[in-house]
């Protein structure tokens, strides 16, 4: 006679599914309530990055080529939101923002989620975090304004105050949000007040910085360089940002592995990085976005030369891509501006040199 062992009452497949069934994609979500109007079986939906929603004319582009919907004239955030709204009864979305986050075209940002309320859904209740008056949050804009004529409350609750990005410096964002604004004197105060833990420190070397890295890595810290994917004008100090990399070879394989980020040859662009960080960094700074007189220009390069960023929406997205650069490292970072070249017009000093003085002013002590 044998006896068989008893199987537990559960399998981790089974687990997995039940919690696939809970957590979904965003985009999911959306896609079976296209093809339904019928309310969804969710009261509550959770959107986390709600600020990377996509505006009309984006999500009417994907709509058309991907899905056959022609015609299709919400933004993603008013879908949303009239999906959840198919309910009688009650319903409750929370919407998890990241501020200055938006990197990518189309990125609708939260001051969409604002708007679909008062375009269409003025009978919804709206609780916002104090937080959200803060410049990062909504685009130059007036938030009394995009709240104006909907029932909304400010809860100073719902604002999560603690990063745990970097454990060394909570202050961290508020010094890079204070610095890509152009307000130099809050970042001098702001940088004295984490300098002691969180050291930053400017160089004209690209070698100099590579070894400032190498010097503070201890163990298995992680080293390595990132560069805007505008920064097109650093290939000649052997920075190749169109150059794709593996994201998990750079970000995972040893120190003996050249594709990785301990070998600081292929740099990371804000997209490779975003949401993701290392120990150290090597931020690698071009001239699409740099300092004249104290004040931001921005800038891409096309063909042979670089040109003027006229619109807005892409100032916003170019100043967020530095913005995700310089919050990547837990424990310290080190910022590589070029010295130029004055025989090569599309690397002249002076595209360099009023971006080192004005982050020189900001406190950051320079190397060199």
């Amino acid at each position: 006679m044998s006896i068989k062992p008893l199987k537990p009452s559960w399998e981790i497949s089974d687990a997995a599914r039940k919690v696939k069934s809970f957590v979904q994609n965003i985009m999911h979500f959306r896609d079976s309530n296209l093809v339904t109007s019928e309310p969804p079986i969710e009261r509550v939906a959770v959107f986390d990055e709600a600020q990377r929603a996509w505006d009309a004319k984006h999500l009417a582009n994907f709509m058309s080529q991907k899905k056959g919907q022609t015609n299709f004239q919400m933004s993603e955030p008013e879908f949303l939101i009239s999906v959840l709204d198919r309910h009688d009864g009650w319903c409750t979305i929370i919407c998890l923002i990241g501020g200055g986050q938006e990197i990518n075209a189309g990125e609708a940002g939260l001051t969409e989620w604002f708007a679909a309320l008062k375009r269409s859904f003025r009978d919804w209740k709206v609780y916002t975090s104090e937080q959200l008056a803060h410049r990062d949050y909504h685009w130059g804009q007036d938030l009394a304004v995009l709240l104006e004529g909907l029932e909304s409350q400010s809860l100073p609750a719902l604002h999560l105050a603690v990063s745990v990005r970097s454990f060394r410096a909570e202050k961290l964002s508020e010094f890079v949000g204070a610095l890509v604004a152009g307000e130099a004197q809050e970042a001098n105060e702001l940088y004295q007040a984490i300098k002691a833990t969180y050291p930053i420190a400017i160089t004209r070397e690209l070698g100099r910085a590579r070894q400032w890295l190498r010097d503070r890595a201890r163990g298995s810290e992680r080293i390595g360089l990132v560069a805007s994917s505008g920064a097109s004008r650093l290939k000649p100090e052997g920075i190749n940002v169109h150059e794709k990399i593996e994201a998990t070879t750079w970000f995972l394989n040893g120190k003996d592995d050249v594709r990785s980020s301990y070998y600081m040859e292929d740099p990371a662009t804000e997209f490779d990085i975003q949401g993701l960080e290392l120990d150290w960094v090597g931020v690698c700074w071009d001239a699409d976005f740099r300092s004249v007189d104290q004040r931001w220009q921005f800038y891409r390069f096309s063909g042979t030369r670089w040109q003027n960023v006229n619109d807005d929406n892409r100032k916003v997205y170019l100043t967020n891509a530095y913005r995700v650069l310089l919050t990547r490292s837990r424990q310290g970072m080190v910022i590589y501006i070029p010295r130029g070249d004055p025989i090569d017009a599309t690397r002249p000093p002076a595209f360099y040199d009023g971006t080192a003085a004005f982050l020189s002013t900001c406190g950051l002590p320079l190397l060199d």
